[in-house]
């Protein structure tokens, strides 16, 4: 018994040294995503005309909604872009750093498609499949256990095996 004991305190204790508490932290991702703008997109300022240049139409007004949308800043997919999508494009130039103007240019259409793969990708895989397009899970008689990940996740693991769940 003693050397459970043993073993789980030097367990707890790798897992509190190892930590990153910087990343506990609160959240940086804002003032990341703004020190990573590239001057190029900031300097050009959106305009109707800027956007026009993109070629938008209903769908891809659809897809940028759907993005906006994705990331946070909700809106109403409907592809038009009236007063209240405007707003939105305004609140996402806002937090990224760009030129508040409610209106896209290329370059802010490009980093708007790419942040939200890159955000769709660090997500959940199969997050966009509905419930149908994945398989069905069958409920048997075992009781699975699921631990939390984390520090947490790994002593209640640790725990567990060392007081007789086998």
């Amino acid at each position: 018994m003693p050397l459970r004991v043993f073993i789980l305190a030097l367990s707890v204790l790798g897992i509190l040294v190892g930590a990153n508490g910087a990343a506990a932290g609160p959240s940086t991702t804002d003032r990341e995503l703004i020190a990573s703008v590239d001057p190029t997109i900031v300097a050009g300022e959106a305009t109707q005309e800027t956007e026009d240049q993109i070629g938008l139409n209903k769908e891809k007004r659809r897809d940028v909604q759907r993005r906006l949308t994705g990331l946070g800043f909700d809106t109403k997919v409907n592809g038009r872009f009236d007063g209240s999508t405007r707003a939105v494009i305004t609140r996402w130039q806002a937090a990224r750093g760009y030129p508040r103007t409610g209106f896209l240019n290329p370059l802010q259409h490009q980093a708007l498609l790419t942040e939200s793969a890159s955000a769709a990708h660090a997500g959940f895989s199969g997050s966009d499949k509905s419930d149908d397009d994945r398989p069905t899970r069958r409920r048997t008689g075992a009781h699975h256990q699921h631990s939390g990940g984390g520090p947490g996740g790994l002593i209640g693991g640790v725990v567990g095996g060392l007081f007789g769940r086998r």
